[in-house]
């Protein structure tokens, strides 16, 4: 399929301080020579919210529809993406075993926000050199950083 969008590279990645805890989020977007780094964070909540929260940002600060190429390092993401998502759908929200979906919120979010793109999932093996997920990685530290509180020592 031939197509005029815009090819975007997105890395994304989660981190969490306890799980649950204090998280962060972080992805780095690329089209072209053009690059957008994105982080944040949440005070109490778990590593797959991040990872989850990471590819959802990346793709809402698109401004139009494009191929999307997201590098992520959660199997949770990914298998969620290209395994589960359809199945879930057709339940109603729930599990084979007919359990309430996890993070149901944000994979409602994630599968509106694929709807609008062409998007392509890879995974890479985290902390291993990939200096996109390395990136995305310390980005979502920063997340973490940024809404730890000083303790006041």
């Amino acid at each position: 399929m031939t197509t005029n969008k815009k090819h975007v590279t997105m890395y994304t990645d989660g981190a969490c301080k306890g799980n649950p805890g204090v998280g962060g989020w972080g992805v780095k977007l690329q089209y072209g020579e053009h690059v957008k780094e994105l982080f944040g964070g949440e005070v109490e909540t778990t590593n797959n919210r991040m990872e989850m929260t990471a590819v959802i940002a990346g793709l809402k600060v698109l401004k139009q529809s494009c191929v999307v190429t997201v590098y992520t390092d959660s199997k949770y993401v990914l298998q969620g993406m290209e395994e589960w998502l359809e199945g879930w759908k057709a339940r109603g929200w729930k599990t084979a075993s007919k359990a309430a979906v996890k993070n149901v919120d944000l994979w409602q979010q994630l599968d509106d926000l694929v709807q609008q793109h062409e998007v392509s999932w890879q995974w890479v093996k985290g902390h291993a050199g990939n200096a996109g997920n390395e990136r995305a990685d310390e980005l979502a530290n920063m997340g973490v950083a940024s809404v730890l509180v000083p303790d006041g020592d």
